[in-house]
């Protein structure tokens, strides 16, 4: 890598990455050697002051560099470990006018999903989900979190609610929640969906392969039947990078 490295920062690389301040030279290198795949998926960059003696460029000039490479999804910085050349990622597109699961979501497009269990459980209620989903004194609430994947690319973390009356044994789920409330026949029939920004914390980060920061989807969700009860409530944080919502809408008649 170092060799490779050296080779890419070369004074004529540099002098040929076009017009503007170094960090802009030293950035545009460095992209076209990720584009070109000269620097690989997974590959590690060495420290930002080998890059600087290895670029004859100032530590200034390579963390500006990097840290707009690191914005643009290019690189990303895992604590502890180093700046690494990120997955590249494809979007995924969901509507917003279906309740589907994330399993069939996936499987409709022909993607491989399957789930990195963090926590199955049977709880005490919170306040939140005592009053969003209707819960009687005494109840208790299975909680599910959960890491979502498609094609081995980390996309979501979800953590799900449901109420113990419905959902006893929050074991019984392996891989679709929704597969299982319509085996025990309380499946979701219609929900209500929150969609706001955020940035990344380190502990959702490192879980899902982006940068500390980096622009993610905060997603609430309560399900329900047909009855009007209120059967699930989930709160999801989503890659920014790669999930887009899409929603029609039509002319209203006033």
């Amino acid at each position: 890598m170092t060799d490779d490295l050296a080779t890419i920062l070369s004074l004529e690389r540099l002098q040929a990455a076009g017009t503007g301040p170094l960090y802009v030279k030293l950035r545009r290198t460095l992209e076209e050697a990720v584009r070109a795949g000269t620097l690989g998926h997974g590959d590690a960059l060495p420290p930002e002051r080998d890059i600087a003696e290895l670029a004859a460029v100032s530590r200034v000039t390579v963390r500006k560099a990097i840290d707009e490479l690191v914005a643009d999804g290019l690189l990303v910085r895992r604590h502890g470990s180093g700046t690494f050349v990120a997955k590249p990622v494809s979007k995924v597109e969901q509507r917003l006018s279906q309740l589907t699961s994330f399993t069939e979501d996936m499987a409709r497009r022909g993607m491989s999903s399957r789930s990195e269990w963090l926590h199955k459980g049977i709880h005490t209620p919170s306040p939140d989900e005592m009053m969003i989903l209707g819960l009687a004194a005494g109840l208790k609430v299975s909680r599910l979190s959960r890491l979502r994947i498609a094609d081995d690319q980390p996309l979501a973390i979800e953590n799900a609610s449901v109420s113990g009356e419905f959902l006893p044994d929050p074991s019984a789920v392996t891989n679709s929640l929704y597969a299982e409330l319509e085996r025990l026949n309380v499946r979701p029939v219609r929900a209500v969906q929150r969609i706001s920004a955020t940035n990344m914390k380190e502990a959702d980060a490192q879980l899902l392969g982006v940068s500390v920061g980096a622009a993610g989807l905060s997603i609430e969700r309560i399900s329900y039947l047909g009855s009007g009860r209120a059967v699930e409530f989930t709160r999801s944080l989503y890659r920014g990078d790669a999930y887009d919502f899409v929603a029609e809408l039509t002319i209203g008649v006033t």
